[in-house]
């Protein structure tokens, strides 16, 4: 039985030594490495491509949520917080479990447990150990984190999603949500015949779109049923004729 690769990630030494601690009786976990805060974490998973994360909430500069969300791919996750209250965010962005400071032991291992059944049975189907998040449709919803404000929106209501430097900046029908994140990111966690790469700075929604014209240097320009204009670059407008036989 192959092992889970495991990190650790929490802001406080004696939680980390404790935490790991408890993992070293299982023999499902190989720890790999454990981080201190999340711009740690980011190259540790970059570098180690974890299987599973063990991941406070609360840390200085960036918290755990803000951490999955600025990942490309995500691994397993199971928070381990001393705070209750973030539940059902917690599995809103796809935990695996959410386990309480103290941590239990039996309770650690049952959440261990879960994800040993599911890894082992479907290990053949993870690119280098990784869980591949579904792409995400219309019909779905995704958390961000705005400031202090954790926030669901549906995706069917995103108009558009601009690249700010290391934030995104998400516009729906009636709210605009920034967030740290990158385009990339989330635009690997988006399904394609929905929403589109259209230059550098922007992701839009294809099926808001009222008419398509011919633009300069070979791009296009986008028209949605609200009014507002988008360009499609000459490179990316290459990818968009291909789909729709233009």
């Amino acid at each position: 039985m192959k092992k889970i690769k495991t990190l650790i990630i929490d802001d406080e030494r004696l939680a980390r030594e404790e935490l790991i601690n408890l993992i070293k009786e299982n023999d499902n976990i190989e720890i790999i490495g454990q981080a201190s805060n999340a711009i740690e974490a980011k190259e540790a998973i970059k570098t180690h491509k974890p299987d599973l994360l063990f991941l406070d909430i609360s840390m200085p500069e960036m918290d755990g949520f803000e951490l999955l969300n600025s990942l490309d791919e995500t691994p397993n996750v199971i928070f381990v917080t001393a705070h209750q209250d973030y539940a059902i965010e917690a599995f809103g962005v796809g935990a695996v479990d959410y386990l309480l400071k103290p941590i239990e032991k039996n309770r650690l291992f049952n959440a261990i447990e879960k994800i040993a059944n599911d890894f082992n049975e479907k290990l053949d189907n993870h690119h280098q150990n990784f869980r591949k998040k579904e792409l995400l449709g219309l019909d779905d919803k995704i958390f961000l984190k705005d400031g202090d404000k954790n926030i669901f929106i549906s995706l069917n209501q995103v108009k558009i999603i601009e690249s700010i430097g290391n934030y995104v900046r998400v516009e729906t029908n009636d709210q605009k949500i920034v967030t740290i994140s990158s385009l990339n990111s989330l635009e690997a966690k988006l399904d394609p015949n929905h929403f589109f790469r259209a230059n550098r700075k922007f992701i839009i929604n294809l099926n808001k779109i009222a008419s398509i014209k011919q633009w300069f240097n070979g791009g296009l320009r986008v028209e949605y049923k609200s009014g507002e204009f988008y360009e499609i670059s000459r490179r990316q407008a290459v990818k968009f004729k291909q789909m729709y036989s233009l």
